[in-house]
């Protein structure tokens, strides 16, 4: 079920992109030659792009992937962050746990929700469960908590960096795309020029339209996959640096709260 919506949203990229190559790009309006679709007509802009190939309607898609990524993760990070600011949220939690209602901690947890209060409940809830356990020591009560924050850190810290893989994956294939591309173009280009014996300025405007536009798509693709993986990135670093300092406050109260 993870997976299953990275697969639509490719699938659906990949139908919505070549859905406006072909019939808005590709419609037979925008060309002197309808039939063959090689003569975009003087200005037409979606005739043009539609001589870039194939590989154009790939290059959107990618595109299209990219973005609606950038919108999941921007939508996903904020959700972790929970109903409020997380900042505000931790100087609370840590005033109640100084202030030893463990209680007040809790519920101001299940209030805030979020991947930080997710975090901070299970370690104040495991060291509730454990501080007047006779069976555990000092600091075995400590280690409980610490391997209740670790478990959760392993649960949550994953939702925070999913699909930014996909965006640095994108990065890269969108720059060989739009290389391929290009090559492509330039090989039609000179083909035709070797074919025919003479300089035919429309299978060469051909061949250097399709180098070009598709070197432009592949530009684009891997502008947007480079700067919103390093954004999210640096926004989960922080995120979760966050997280470490309010964890390692939370274990300095309990630590100062069982020597008492």
């Amino acid at each position: 079920m993870k997976g299953l919506f990275n697969i639509i949203v490719i699938a659906l990229a990949l139908i919505v992109a070549y859905s406006i190559y072909f019939f808005i790009f590709g419609n037979p309006d925008n060309f002197l030659d309808p039939t063959i679709k090689e003569q975009p007509k003087p200005g037409n802009l979606f005739g043009t792009i539609y001589t870039g190939g194939p590989l154009v309607g790939l290059l959107m898609a990618l595109i299209i992937i990219a973005i609606t990524f950038v919108f999941e993760r921007h939508f996903s990070i904020n959700k972790a962050k929970g109903k409020g600011n997380p900042e505000a949220f931790i100087r609370r939690v840590i005033d109640l746990l100084t202030q030893g209602d463990l209680d007040a901690a809790l519920k101001a947890c299940d209030e805030q929700r979020g991947s930080v209060a997710n975090v901070l409940r299970s370690a104040i809830q495991r060291f509730k469960d454990v501080e007047n356990d006779p069976e555990f020591s000092g600091e075995k009560k400590i280690a409980e908590v610490q391997r209740a924050i670790d478990e959760s850190i392993n649960l949550e810290t994953p939702l925070l960096e999913k699909n930014l893989t996909i965006l640095s994956t994108i990065a890269s294939i969108a720059t060989m795309v739009g290389l391929l591309g290009t090559t492509i173009g330039m090989i039609r280009a000179f083909q035709a020029l070797a074919i025919s014996g003479t300089v035919s300025a429309i299978q060469l405007s051909i061949g250097i339209s399709e180098a070009l536009y598709n070197t432009a798509g592949g530009l684009a693709g891997a502008i947007i996959g480079i700067v919103s993986y390093n954004f999210f990135t640096t926004k989960v670093d922080t995120f979760v640096y966050m997280i470490d300092e309010a964890i390692l406050s939370v274990t300095q109260i309990f630590t100062v709260r069982i020597k008492k």
